[in-house]
C-alpha cells in the first residue's frame, strides 16, 4: 500500500446532487422541490418549532415555576474538607482566599460551610454562611466562626 493508491472505503463518499441543470440530468424542471407551494419557492424558511399547523410543543405544554431573582448561590464546603486541608497543609485559618488557593471555589463565589464529617483541629473559619451543625462542630473543636 502506497500513498498513490489510497482510496476511501466503498460507499463512504458520494458526489453531491446537481439539481436544476436541465432535463437530461433527471433533476431539472422543479429541481426536486415538487410543484407549487411555499416549500418550492426561493427564500422559504420554516418558522422555528413549526409543526405543519399542528399546535407546536412549546404552546401545548403549560407554563410553570419561576426564577427567584433574589436567590443567593453558595459553594458548599464540608468540615471534613477543612480537616483534611489542616492535616495536609497545616492551615489553621480559613478564609475565601485560602479556599480559592486550594481550588475549592472561584474568585467571586460565596462560601457556605456545612457540617458533614469529623473535625478535630482547632481552626478559625471565615465564610459567607454556616450551617448550624458546622458552627457546633467547629466550636466543639475549640475553633472560631467569623461570618462575612
Amino acid at each position: 500500500m502506497n500513498l498513490n493508491n489510497l482510496r476511501p472505503a466503498k460507499g463512504s463518499t458520494s458526489s453531491s446532487k446537481r439539481i436544476g441543470r436541465g432535463q437530461g440530468s433527471g433533476k431539472g424542471g422543479t429541481s426536486t422541490r415538487g410543484h407549487k407551494g411555499a416549500k418550492s419557492r426561493s427564500g422559504y424558511s420554516r418558522k422555528f418549532g413549526f409543526e405543519g399547523g399542528q399546535m407546536p410543543l412549546q404552546r401545548r405544554v403549560p407554563k410553570f415555576g419561576f426564577k427567584n431573582i433574589n436567590r443567593v448561590e453558595y459553594k458548599a464546603i464540608n468540615i471534613e474538607m477543612l480537616q483534611a486541608l489542616s492535616e495536609k497543609k497545616g492551615i489553621t485559618t480559613f478564609n475565601p482566599a485560602v479556599f480559592q488557593e486550594a481550588g475549592l471555589v472561584s474568585k467571586n463565589d460565596k462560601v457556605k460551610i456545612l457540617g458533614n464529617g469529623e473535625l478535630t483541629a482547632a481552626i478559625e473559619v471565615t465564610a459567607d454562611a454556616f450551617s448550624k451543625s458546622a458552627v457546633e462542630a467547629i466550636e466543639a473543636a475549640k475553633g472560631t466562626v467569623v461570618k462575612l
